[in-house]
């Protein structure tokens, strides 16, 4: 009953209030697009100074050199993994779990439930293995659109799985490759192919 009566007084044109609602309205829609042109201007202005530093930072522009870490990733693994040298291999990395005890931190392997008497690393965060993940699909991507260079690695995971396992599959290549680039403090020298 009274949405009828609110929506006749809507539609009334004498009583001028569908022009107040309307004024109203579009008002709120320029208030909307300010805030949206002025987010946008200083999302530009940060992402054009997390590429300047990636640059400038020695480990976050060598991570930059393999297919799929870009410098969000870059930086990401240098200000917020652990220091690197506390896994012994690329694997751990790979492996390595949150603080808390409530999943993995990359993601990139099975929980792992069987220790062999050994405490498994609680370090790591899980937004580092977000960001692999969503490296190495871009990178499974272009290989599927542009074909991987026959007989590589990539080409033949493709061959026989789905593609999302392979990117995940890749990921966890990532995370050891991420591991031996600065533990060796080398450039990445047998990037997967992205084209």
């Amino acid at each position: 009953m009274l949405v009828a009566r609110l929506a006749a007084i809507l539609e009334d044109d004498q009583c001028g209030l569908a022009q107040v609602v309307a004024e109203m309205a579009a008002e709120t829609g320029h208030v909307c697009l300010d805030q949206i042109a002025a987010l946008t201007e200083r999302i530009v202005a940060l992402q054009k100074q997390m590429r300047t530093e990636a640059l400038q930072d020695d480990k976050a522009r060598r991570l930059q050199t393999m297919p799929g870490i870009g410098p969000i990733t870059a930086m990401a693994v240098t200000v917020f993994a652990p220091p690197i040298k506390t896994f012994r291999r690329g694997r751990d990395v790979a492996a390595s779990r949150r603080m808390r005890a409530s999943g993995t931190a990359l993601g990139l392997v099975p929980q792992q439930h069987a220790t062999g008497g050994r405490q498994p690393s609680k370090m790591g965060r899980r937004d580092i293995g977000s960001h692999l993940v969503i490296g190495a699909i871009s990178v499974v991507r272009a290989a599927v659109r542009r074909s991987a260079p026959a007989g590589s690695w990539l080409a033949r995971t493709l061959e026989k799985m789905p593609r999302m396992v392979v990117a995940i599959a890749l990921a966890n290549r990532m995370a050891r490759q991420v591991w031996a680039m600065l533990v060796k403090n080398e450039d990445d020298r047998d990037p997967v192919p992205a084209a």
